[in-house]
Parts: structure tokens; C-alpha cells; sequence
């Protein structure tokens, strides 16, 4: 085990440093055993003061599981087709052309790829260039929003399943080869439980992707729509969550099974430059509730 691994929790609803760890070595398997454990526990850590290039960023990745390629949408290319799985987001552009996806966008709460039907287990984040201020991510538990839910809503979610929206991106754009509106039976998308079981903890989390484009399956329109604003107004209730502050060399890994992020709209006058990965699941569709 690389000497000195510390864990220190957020102290907040999600979140945990992990400390003493160079990523662009080896990760030995204690250690990895050791990081994997408080990832679990804490949903979300970080490792500031990294150097890694995309080599070393996907080598750490993978001690979590094959990679998925980076989203491109239908029709898309990766921004580096040399290096396929590694997604860039960014708000810089050079000479009319965009350096990376999303922009300056606002990212609502969402969940990755819940669109697919196995969507990722994994996403990893990596600092190269932040604003001075702005630009935080924003994390929050879907363990404790199960754990909070009225008695009632419990008792009305369980053993229903959603359908997310593969046509639009998070930041509400749509993605290429798709039409602008669909009715919910015809949107395509995959569906999930409300309620899943984690495969590695045991614990039930909220399964709600994004709130734009889903529906509840089996459900009238309007019935759908009451049920999930219910489900939503609930998760704002609640303040279950860790905000990340970017500085250069952060490496932020998140848990997408159990675990919303979003992140405010950026201030076009500053530069943001982000390199992603994710890691597949390979326990395939989520499991549900009960």
C-alpha cells in the first residue's frame, strides 16, 4: 500500500479526501481495496494535486473496471479519436471551434447515461484549467433521499419503473439524430426501477436519472407527472449534498448508482477545461427494489 492513504470525510451529507496518494504510479492492490472501500462509504471522493495525463487517467480508472467510450450522442465523434474514452467538457473555444461539450451551460440534477440500459457505475473527473470562481459540481445522496422518503411515497414508488430520456443532454440540448418531441411511450430511452439496490453495499437509493423527459411507465401523462414532481420536490427538500470546489489537479470520482450531480451555468468570460471517463457496470441492469 502507497504509504500515508488517508481518508478524510466532507463532513457533509456525501464526500471524502482521500490524501497521500499519487495516481500517476501504480495503484498496489491495498490500496486500491482501501480507496474502493471509502468510495462506497462516502460516494464521492477527491484526490487534489494530481498530474496526470489521459494515459495515467485512464489507468487509474480501469482499476475500476473496463471503460466505457466517451458519449458522443448519435452520429458524434470523440473529441480525441486517438483516445476514444476519454470525454472532454469544456467552455473554450479557439477559432470558432468548440474544445470540448457543454459548454457554459447549466447541467440540471441528473444521473449519467440512465438513458442506457446499463448505464455507467463510474465517473471520474479531472482538473486541467478552472475558473476562478464558479464552476463548482454539486453532488447529492440518493441513498439518504430513499432513507428520508414519507412512508407513503414509499409504499406508491414501490416496484415501479421509470423511463429515461435519451434524446437531450443534461444541459437540455438534443442530441444529434433525435426529434425534438416524442409522446412518453415513444420517447426513446431505457427504463429502470424508482428504487435500486446497490450491487456492492446492500443499500437502496433513488433511481430518477433527470426530471425533463421522464415518465413513470404505465402511467397517464398527468399521473406520471404528479407522481414524479412528488418524488423531485422531495429530493429539493432535502439537503443532502457536498459541493466541489475545482482547483487544478483534482480528481473527483463518483458513484452514478447512487449519487445526483449538476452544475451551475459558467461565466462565458472564463475558461474551464475538464477530462472524463466512466467506467461500465458490469452487474448489467440495475437491480431493483425488493
Amino acid at each position: 500500500m502507497q504509504d500515508g492513504v488517508e481518508v478524510v470525510p466532507s463532513g457533509a451529507a456525501l464526500g471524502a479526501d482521500v490524501v497521500g496518494v499519487d495516481l500517476a504510479a501504480a495503484i498496489d492492490p491495498g490500496t486500491f481495496r482501501a480507496i474502493e472501500d471509502a468510495w462506497h462509504q462516502h460516494l464521492v471522493l477527491r484526490f487534489r494535486g494530481q498530474r496526470l495525463d489521459d494515459d495515467a487517467l485512464a489507468a487509474f480508472s480501469r482499476n475500476f473496471g473496463d471503460l466505457d467510450m466517451a458519449p458522443t450522442g448519435r452520429g458524434g465523434t470523440p473529441f480525441n479519436p486517438a483516445r476514444p474514452e476519454i470525454a472532454v467538457l469544456s467552455n473554450i473555444v479557439v477559432d470558432g471551434r468548440r474544445m470540448g461539450s457543454l459548454g457554459n451551460d447549466e447541467l440540471v440534477w441528473h444521473q449519467d447515461m440512465t438513458y442506457n440500459p446499463v448505464p455507467p457505475k463510474a465517473s471520474l473527473l479531472y482538473g486541467l484549467e478552472v475558473p476562478p470562481h464558479g464552476g463548482e459540481t454539486h453532488f447529492y445522496n440518493l441513498y439518504r433521499a430513499f432513507d428520508a422518503l414519507p412512508e407513503d411515497l414509499a409504499r406508491r414508488i414501490h416496484g415501479l419503473d421509470c423511463k429515461h430520456d435519451a434524446t437531450r443532454s443534461s444541459n437540455g440540448e438534443l442530441r444529434a439524430g433525435y426529434e425534438a418531441s416524442y409522446s412518453n411511450e415513444d420517447r426513446p430511452g431505457a427504463v429502470h426501477p424508482l428504487v435500486l439496490r446497490h450491487p456492492a453495499t446492500g443499500r437502496l437509493a433513488l433511481c430518477v436519472g433527470r426530471r425533463p423527459g421522464a415518465w413513470i411507465v404505465g402511467y397517464a401523462d398527468a399521473d406520471s407527472d404528479r407522481l414524479l414532481d412528488e418524488i423531485w420536490d422531495h429530493i429539493h427538500s432535502h439537503a443532502f449534498t457536498w459541493s466541489q470546489e475545482w482547483q487544478v489537479g483534482d480528481l473527483v470520482i463518483w458513484d452514478n448508482r447512487c449519487t445526483l450531480h449538476r452544475r451551475d451555468r459558467l461565466d462565458p468570460a472564463t475558461r474551464r477545461m475538464m477530462h472524463r471517463t466512466q467506467v461500465r457496470d458490469l452487474h448489467g441492469p440495475f437491480a431493483g427494489w425488493n
